[in-house]
């Protein structure tokens, strides 16, 4: 097996400690990672210090030539990181390409640094005064990434931080830890400076050094909800600027004047896709009305039955195995609840050929009708590839089931009524909205984040919430008095 190492200052450190990086769709070891301690996060902090003062007072421009680079050698090589991905994380090759064509376009926005840099001016603020402001860099700064979306995620994330003249040190998740590597190399071979972008593999040792490290001006964290609250409030107490997106329950709602074709078919594969193992996946269907709900149900239950599961790595598949044995076993415990709260089980995941027949960790799709909010599998975020059918009698009744939930990450609505789709986006309590869009992910010039549990901290991801959250903003006045204009000291607070 290969080793997957730290890299820090431009250079590979291997550890002293190693676990195994699985492969999901076979159950294998097929390298080992190293795991980090508090010592080689300072080595990175270090690492970053000495970097720091020449990239930050680098012309943005030319900064953003190094972003310019970056793209395209992840273009160039963008087979090879998917196959890490889909060997890794178990999500099949198209859906990693997916995944890292959205990431690749936060890099071109972050090409636009020199632009997004552009403070404001005032000539004659007051009387002969001119005031101006500008965006100036934190210094080092973190991310701490999942294991669903090894490449998306952290370049969510540290293209922006870099761009904007900031030190970056990246924590990926260790059970997908290859990608992140290797876009650390194509970031050295784009000509970023060494020492300006660190990955420090590890497990919680190495996420409380860098929440405790002083010289860490502010930390991204993206994962689950008791996680990221923990992560915000200790990383706020050490003065810290923080932002963490925790879980998520996403709601669609399908009215009775829907395509329901269409809703059926986007659902699939908002529900199903990468094995529901997305943050963004919608696992409730809110059906208002019984002859909504019947018919959704019959053709949903059709197309899942039917989906084609395999190794990640293999193409013309719909969906691949989870991330690990004990994340599969977790979904099996939610869908076995589900039944014997009285939901119908109207599509088994756990009875496909697959789960079976292969030693990796599958589940098939899996479709619950009847689900009502009692039930541990619509108030819990499974993260698995189950689908909720929640049936309501009104739309308000289906508006007022989704404020209520703890999460507010997105929802979408399924119609052909204008009026009714503007209202659904006025009143729904949720940060990322859809009207017959199922995954409403922002594109990168917009911003990516939630309400409620499913964020903490006043940012959101990416797009230009990214500048804010990576920069702070300084005010600049400046005033030329003539040669003994100021005949006496004045005591009033200035004004215009």
């Amino acid at each position: 097996m290969t080793n997957v190492t730290h890299w820090i200052a431009g250079e590979r450190l291997a550890g002293e400690r190693r676990i195994d990086v699985y492969n999901p769709a076979t159950g294998e070891a097929i390298r080992q990672v190293a795991q980090g301690s508090a010592d080689t996060v300072e080595q990175a902090v270090a690492g970053a210090r000495a970097a720091l003062p020449a990239w930050r007072e680098m012309p943005p421009a030319r900064r953003a030539q190094v972003m310019f680079r970056f793209k395209m050698l992840l273009e160039r090589d963008a087979e090879q990181i998917c196959q890490l991905v889909a060997e890794e994380h178990g999500k099949v090759l198209e859906d990693a390409m997916g995944e890292l064509k959205r990431g690749i376009e936060n890099v071109e926005y972050a090409c636009g640094v020199p632009e997004l840099l552009k403070g404001e001016y005032s000539h004659n603020a007051g009387p002969g005064i001119d005031t101006w402001s500008n965006h100036q860099p934190l210094g080092i700064v973190a991310g701490i990434t999942p294991f669903n979306f090894p490449a998306m995620v952290p370049l969510w994330m540290y293209p922006m931080a870099i761009a904007c003249g900031n030190a970056f040190i990246l924590k990926p998740s260790e059970q997908v830890p290859s990608a992140a590597t290797k876009m650390a190399e194509l970031l050295d071979e784009a000509g970023l400076p060494k020492g300006i972008f660190s990955v420090v593999h590890g497990d919680r040792e190495t996420v409380e050094a860098l929440i405790d490290a002083p010289d860490v001006k502010a930390l991204s964290f993206v994962g689950s909800t008791p996680v990221a609250r923990a992560i915000y409030q200790r990383g706020a107490a050490n003065g810290k600027r923080v932002q963490a997106l925790g879980g998520a329950k996403n709601h669609a709602i399908v009215l009775p004047d829907a395509d329901l074709d269409n809703a059926a078919n986007t659902l699939v594969g908002a529900a199903f896709g990468s094995a529901g193992e997305r943050c963004m996946a919608i696992s409730v269907a809110v059906c208002v009305g019984d002859h909504t709900a019947d018919a959704l149900v019959d053709k949903v239950a059709d197309q899942a039955r039917h989906l084609k599961i395999g190794p990640g790595t293999e193409k013309g598949l719909d969906m691949g195995a989870l991330v690990n044995a004990a994340h599969r076993d977790r979904v099996a415990g939610y869908i076995a609840r589900g039944e014997q709260a009285g939901a119908d089980l109207v599509v088994d995941g756990r009875a496909h050929a697959r789960v079976e027949a292969s030693p990796g960790y599958f589940l098939g799709a899996t479709l619950f009708d009847r689900v009502t909010p009692e039930m541990s599998i619509y108030r819990d975020e499974i993260f698995g590839p189950v689908l909720c059918v929640v049936r309501v009698e009104t739309f308000e009744d289906a508006i007022e089931l989704i404020n209520g939930h703890q999460y507010g990450n997105g929802s979408c609505l399924f119609t052909r009524d204008g009026e009714a789709a503007r209202r659904f986006a006025d009143r729904i309590e949720v940060g990322m909205v859809g009207i017959n869009v199922p995954l409403p992910v922002p594109v990168a010039f917009h911003s990516f984040g939630g309400w409620k549990e499913s964020l903490f901290g006043d940012l959101h991801a990416y797009g230009p919430d990214a500048v804010r959250f990576y920069t702070r903003r300084k005010s600049v006045s400046q005033r030329w008095p003539q040669r003994n204009e100021w005949a006496s000291a004045e005591f009033s607070f200035p004004s215009g």
